[in-house]
């Protein structure tokens, strides 16, 4: 199947479960046609408010709605959403505990060539760290609409992130058994764990392959939910393999690394490398060439996991 991005499945979703339930309405912020919903809002008109470049309303609007019984979803870029909106995002949704669903979209360097301030790199150590809020990066097209379909039945907030640009597919649609909260294994191994998240997890499985070639035999996990964590996924690869590196198209704090080495911290420590984007600006450039320049393509995750290997205690 050809390569489709997550928003796009997003949208396609919720297209068709809004027809079954008029409750489910969808918010964006001058952002519709970036946030594949222009469909949305031609199929579903009573059904969609376009808010305009005003983040902080945008998700003002959306806790009322939810105070009245609707179940707002709301989309807009990842950068902003999370940076303009966080008081909004913490005190009128994560606090009232009301039923939005926040889709953060071009997410990590989606918006590489216009630099740091289009970049949403943080966000994920933002939402995590605000109670109530739940935190969810899917893989594919596939994982983004079984997502979704299990989030329409709760009421509870929730922060969905996603990149901008069609990706190739993790899961199968017809063998895909998804579980929330739940991590996937899809490699097994005992040399080594790898543990990604969102549309680095194709980057992850792509690595493990090729090391295993190479003979090395890594695990390879990818997982959807950061808060809440699989902590028994999570201490099962520890036990296992003894050594974890971790994939994420995020800053090296507060993201997926910060949660597993939180985790094995105090449960179970293992040599662990965080890979992600440093604590400096980002250089500018187009995805691929940021990822190549900081180590997060197939070579450089190749390339960490065999240093990681040379300090596991045998």
């Amino acid at each position: 199947m050809d390569k489709v991005a997550c928003k796009q499945a997003i949208c396609e979703e919720l297209i068709k479960l809004a027809k079954k339930d008029k409750d489910i309405v969808v918010l964006t912020g001058d952002s519709r046609g970036s946030a594949s919903m222009t469909e949305f809002a031609r199929q579903l008109p009573e059904q969609f408010v376009e808010v305009g470049i005003a983040e902080q309303n945008l998700v003002g609007i959306a806790a009322g709605l939810a105070s009245a019984g609707k179940k707002p979803f709301i989309a807009s870029y990842a950068s902003f959403l999370t940076m303009r909106s966080i008081e909004q995002i913490k005190v009128d949704v994560a606090y009232s505990n009301v039923n939005v669903k926040v889709i953060g979209i071009s997410g990590g360097i989606s918006y590489g060539p216009l630099g740091m301030s289009h970049h949403a790199l943080q966000d994920i150590a933002i939402m995590r760290a605000i109670p109530n809020m739940r935190v969810y990066l899917p893989a594919d097209q596939h994982e983004s609409k079984k997502l979704i379909e299990q989030l329409v039945k709760d009421e509870k907030p929730a922060y969905i992130r996603v990149g901008r640009n069609p990706v190739e597919n993790v899961y199968d649609a017809n063998n895909f058994k998804f579980q929330i909260n739940r991590a996937n294994t899809l490699k097994e191994g005992k040399d080594i764990t790898i543990i990604s998240c969102g549309e680095m997890v194709q980057t992850a499985l792509s690595a493990g392959k090729i090391l295993q070639n190479e003979g090395i035999n890594a695990k390879v996990i990818g997982i959807h939910s950061i808060k809440p964590l699989d902590e028994e996924a999570i201490l099962e690869a520890a036990k296992e393999t003894g050594c974890i590196l971790t994939l994420e198209e995020h800053s090296i704090y507060g993201g997926l690394g910060s949660a597993v080495a939180e985790l094995l911290s105090q449960k179970n420590q293992v040599p662990l490398k965080i890979l992600g984007l440093p604590d400096e600006p980002v250089i500018t450039g187009k995805p691929r060439e940021v990822f190549s320049y900081y180590g997060l393509d197939v070579d450089g995750v190749i390339k960490s996991v065999k240093n990681l290997l040379s300090k596991k205690v045998k």
